[in-house]
């Protein structure tokens, strides 16, 4: 799947609209003069409106799908479109606006 390569400080929502946020960055690979993001970083959820009676809110998320052919440091790296999931509400994230010069597959 290709997909644009996500960078931080991308907007990057949980499905109830939480603002989610990279724990560490990828220096190593910039994008648009940002790191770009290795798809095995954890994502930390802010402002997630699911309530607590409905088993929210989202807290965490991991991607689970990015790059298969472009690599950092020997991991994929996270594009827009790729798979995630939140804890604890299964949620998945979605990359609303990334830069869009550099696509990864």
């Amino acid at each position: 799947m290709a997909g644009f390569l996500v960078h931080v400080g991308a907007t990057v929502r949980c499905s109830h609209l939480g603002q989610a946020q990279p724990s560490v960055s990828n220096p190593r690979v910039l994008v648009s003069g940002k790191p770009t993001v290795l798809l095995t970083t954890r994502y930390d959820v802010f402002g997630c409106t699911l309530s607590s009676s409905a088993g929210g809110p989202c807290g965490t998320a991991q991607w689970l799908k990015g790059t298969t052919r472009v690599f950092s440091n020997g991991q994929p790296l996270v594009i827009q479109g790729g798979q995630s999931i939140c804890a604890p509400t299964l949620a998945h994230l979605t990359v609303v606006f990334t830069q869009s010069r550099v696509t990864g597959i």
